[in-house]
């Protein structure tokens, strides 16, 4: 994969992350760089190791489905990129719905809920032999970056700016998916 492949990725996968960031930022009367250093520390680290362990599955499922990995790159990353998508146009009833809630329990918990596309995104690095510790490194990296500012900026910007993000992220991640099955099938 490219640098800009690379970066896409990543940023795309701290999508989830953001929102939710600039979410609990709003719901913080004045969050600290403490407290949104913390909270994007956790979403970066559970953010990267996920998609290592859905290339893991990917390594092992690899051998069995080798002429046609480009197609469940473009499924998966598909798949992933419209439910962001769908995710985004959301109602804000939704999303205050949500508990408040920023103990440890319940950031790992909700970490672990915005990373399970990391995972599936993991199996496609898998298919197309992407280096998973480069990916991995740039998705945690990422996402602590946009986590961490989510926090801090979600008391200016509220909720409703993270739905912008899950859309922009999604639509990165189908057109990587595309770009995977067209150069794979030659159209490209």
């Amino acid at each position: 994969m490219s640098f800009i492949s690379t970066t896409a990725l990543a940023f795309s996968m701290s999508a989830d992350a953001f929102a939710v960031s600039i979410a609990k930022g709003a719901a913080i009367k004045k969050p600290r760089w403490r407290e949104a250093l913390r909270i994007g520390a956790i979403f970066g680290m559970v953010e990267a190791i996920t998609p290592i362990i859905g290339w893991c599955m990917g390594l092992a499922a690899s051998k069995y489905i080798e002429a046609i990995d480009h197609w469940f790159a473009f499924v998966i990353l598909g798949a992933v990129g419209g439910k962001l998508v769908w995710e985004s146009f959301h109602t804000e009833e939704e999303a205050q719905a949500k508990p408040n809630r920023h103990g440890l329990a319940m950031l790992v918990f909700t970490a672990v809920g915005t990373s399970i596309d990391a995972m599936a995104v993991g199996v496609t690095l898998a298919f197309i032999d992407a280096n998973i510790w480069l990916n991995a490194a740039a998705i945690g990296t990422a996402t602590f970056l946009m986590a961490t500012l989510g926090i801090k900026a979600g008391h200016y910007l509220g909720s409703k700016t993270g739905k912008y993000a899950e859309l922009l992220g999604g639509l990165t991640l189908i057109a990587i998916g595309t770009h995977i099955l067209l150069s794979h099938t030659g159209l490209l």
